[in-house]
């Protein structure tokens, strides 16, 4: 059984487009936008999604958006850009010169098999020159160019191929035919591709927690028309992309009512395989609680909303008494508050005046009597020094001591006297 089931995925791979589809997933392409978005449950989520480049339009026109045209430039004896031929696969080529005609040319199946190589015949020295090969396709926006130079000579020698560092440079030979090789072999310029079955467009949902490989599909979209759901949540309409998504080029989708599970990580992947397109945009989508809702409460009915019942009750007059203050008494006693006040704040500056002063002048006075004391005590040690200096008065030379220490002690003692007397003085 279980054999069974491996042959029947192995040929569901090889055979089921939509497997193909699913298994493709590993090319992811480049993230070009990454957002965290954060709403309430129960609210509208919409994930954008846009590109203008996977706006579909149907060729009816066979293909004229692809051009292919080489130009020619000559720089002697003047500068000079001219068009020598260019083709679309809806149209045939057309040689720009007269002269050119039947001589130089490009294959017929350039755009079957993307070879654009531009043949001359029978060169001549007109020739000689820079030649470029310009590659347009409008549809997808692609522009490609290559340049190559040909240069003619008269001798065998010199005929050769080389590149320059820019260029390719051919030295040809005079009446000999050349091809400048210009090869795309691309899809995107060869014919047998359908536009419609290279642009697919789809959402993927990874939850929290889950690797990117095992993602879930949610939607594909083709240009076709062709449309493929992935589980309950677009057939409850819980989620939807607009119909005409390739029309305006927007694949954005859309979630209603959100719901925790609704967390994770959307990515939407857009593949353009025909003009080799591969974008993808990524959304981290958190659920938060819901909004409080608003309290609804019964209409008030006020009074004067209910009609008044009609009597036929007359109303008499309305008398409104105003009393007016007497004008003269009232200027009075306005003018007494305002004096009043006046009159206080001017007591206030004099008393601080006054005080400032008094203050001024004791301080003089303390000064002046600190400075009397200074010299008095100053005078009194200059007396004192006078006295210290002076001598003291001596008994004759006769006196009756015994010996001169009784004489000198007795000396110090009057002298001792005579210092305690002028200092009680």
């Amino acid at each position: 059984m279980q054999l069974v089931m491996t042959l029947l995925q192995i040929v569901a791979v090889l055979f089921l487009p939509g497997a193909w589809g699913q298994s493709g997933g590993s090319a992811l392409g480049v993230v070009v936008e990454a957002k965290n978005i954060t709403l309430p449950a129960g609210s509208k989520a919409v994930l954008p999604c846009h590109s203008p480049r996977m706006v579909w339009t149907q060729d009816r026109l066979k293909d004229r958006q692809r051009v292919v045209h080489w130009d020619l430039v000559r720089s002697s004896p003047e500068y000079s850009v001219e068009r020598v031929l260019d083709m679309s696969p809806g149209a045939r080529q057309r040689v720009y010169n007269g002269f050119n005609k039947g001589r130089i040319s490009i294959p017929g199946s350039a755009f079957n098999d993307g070879n654009f190589s531009l043949i001359i015949n029978n060169v001549v020295s007109t020739d000689k020159g820079v030649y470029t090969c310009n590659l347009h396709h409008h549809y997808c926006q692609i522009h490609q160019s290559i340049q190559i130079q040909l240069n003619v000579t008269k001798s065998v020698r010199k005929e050769k191929r080389y590149w320059d560092g820019e260029k390719t440079v051919f030295v040809v030979l005079l009446g000999k035919s050349v091809v400048l090789p210009c090869v795309n072999r691309r899809s995107l310029w060869r014919e047998g591709l359908q536009e419609d079955q290279q642009q697919v467009a789809h959402w993927d949902f990874q939850p929290p927690g889950v690797r990117p490989d095992r993602a879930d599909r949610l939607v594909d979209l083709y240009a076709s028309g062709e449309r493929r759901d992935y589980g309950p949540r677009f057939g409850q309409s819980k989620m939807s992309v607009e119909e005409d998504a390739f029309t305006l080029g927007d694949f954005s989708l859309s979630i209603a009512g959100l719901m925790p599970d609704d967390k994770g990580l959307y990515s939407c992947h857009l593949h353009h395989h025909y003009c080799g397109l591969y974008e993808r945009r990524i959304f981290r989508l958190t659920v938060g609680p819901p909004l409080p809702s608003a309290p609804t409460t019964a209409p008030r009915i006020f009074k004067n909303d209910l009609p008044e019942p009609r009597t036929e009750v007359v109303e008499g007059p309305r008398v409104v008494n105003v009393i007016l203050p007497e004008q003269r008494g009232y200027f009075v006693q306005h003018l007494g508050y305002f004096l009043a006040t006046f009159l206080l704040l001017a007591f206030i500056v004099v008393v601080v005046i006054v005080l400032t002063r008094r203050r001024k002048n004791r301080g003089l006075e303390y000064d002046l009597r600190r400075s009397d004391r200074g010299n008095v005590i100053s005078g009194g040690e200059m007396s004192l020094d006078c006295t210290e200096l002076r001598p003291c008065n001596q008994d004759p030379l006769n006196s009756d001591y015994k010996n001169n220490l009784l004489k000198e002690r007795d000396m110090t003692k009057d002298c001792n006297r005579d210092f305690d007397g002028k200092l009680w003085k």
